[in-house]
């Protein structure tokens, strides 16, 4: 027969809780399985942006003038003069409303009968900005515009924002840098870019090379669309030949956004030293196996504030999460959301 003493229930007492805390930092998403027929990170990557269903999405046209001259185009679905919960949305690199994972939240929110609106960053709507500068990962200013301005024109209007990749990277960066100054009431982040030059190295290595030459052709493109009739503020000649994200940030997205190199865009442009700081309630979904980042570069409890949830999931790829069932990234983002604004109001959600 085995006796337990006083010491050894504080010991075993003690190893629960560590055990605990440990598999706190790899709470899973409620309710997901992922879907037995697409193994592995690229399956679910490729199926969610190129082969799962996507929704056809009417959307009415605003263009927001910014402080610096230029402008950005927004998408919305639902009429926002109508007191609802209003729904940010921000797409990935290169996104847009054409963006599959786009058009499925635009979707689904409004069959919840709340108000959607796509922030498409600047020439993502099809139509090159003014200046001559473009858009980036650590760009959190015309985002906070926005806010603003929809804070001003419909005062007392819940709002919260969901950002997938790229975009999550602005809005964690965004919420880090308000901290209790924050005027929304939950955030959404959805297979982010914690660390940037983490995430650059592993999309030049592997599979995930397929990623960064799509990625890098279409940004190349747009490029080239853009100084096609104005002159540029650098040599393009090489352009064909920064064909790595480290390669093109050096010499494009550094210079024409006052970084002074790739490593000190990364350095400062990267979201994850603003999570400590987050005070919004805010949901963080992610998979370990995301093919544009390191396992080893996603943040744990350590790195978070309070207010983040983590949601770690062993398998779904970069903005993937297909289940079995179908729109399950959805409805979590969804249900989430009713979960906010059923704190703010009875009448919200």
């Amino acid at each position: 027969q085995c006796r337990w003493h006083a010491s050894d229930l504080e010991l075993a007492s003690l190893l629960a809780r560590c055990i605990r805390l440990n598999n706190s930092e790899h709470t899973p998403p409620r309710d997901y399985r992922p879907a037995w027929w697409l193994p592995g990170a690229n399956l679910q990557t490729l199926w969610a942006a190129r082969i799962g269903h996507a929704p056809s999405v009417a959307a009415v046209r605003e263009r927001l003038e910014l402080p610096d001259g230029d402008f950005v185009d927004l998408a919305w679905r639902g009429d926002p003069r109508t007191a609802v919960p209003l729904i940010l949305l921000l797409h990935g690199l290169e996104g847009g409303l054409a963006s599959p994972y786009v058009r499925r939240l635009l979707h689904a929110v409004a069959e919840r009968g709340w108000t959607g609106c796509l922030l498409q960053f600047r020439g993502c709507s099809g139509e090159p900005n003014r200046l001559p500068r473009s858009y980036h990962s650590g760009d959190t200013a015309d985002f906070a515009f926005l806010v603003e301005t929809l804070s001003r024109r419909y005062p007392g209007r819940p709002i919260i924002a969901c950002g997938y990749s790229l975009g999550g990277n602005v809005l964690l960066k965004y919420l880090g840098e308000q901290g209790r100054a924050c005027r929304l009431a939950a955030g959404v982040a959805v297979s982010v870019p914690f660390d940037l030059a983490a995430a650059a190295a592993r999309l030049n290595r592997g599979f995930s090379r397929v990623y960064q030459a799509h990625l890098l052709a279409s940004m190349q493109q747009k490029l080239r669309r853009k100084f096609a009739q104005r002159d540029s503020p650098i040599d393009l000649s090489k352009l064909a030949d920064w064909n790595t994200f480290r390669l093109y940030d050096e010499q494009v997205t550094a210079p024409l956004h006052g970084f002074s190199s790739a490593a000190d865009y990364y350095a400062r442009a990267s979201s994850g030293g603003y999570l400590p700081m987050i005070t919004t309630p805010t949901l963080i979904l992610h998979a370990s196996d995301d093919p544009f980042l390191p396992a080893a570069a996603i943040p744990r409890p350590p790195a978070l504030a309070p207010s983040i949830q983590l949601e770690l999931a062993r398998r779904g790829g970069h903005v993937g999460f297909v289940a079995a069932t179908g729109g399950w990234l959805e409805q979590r983002l969804i249900l989430f959301m009713t979960d906010i604004f059923a704190k703010l109001s009875p009448q919200a959600g």
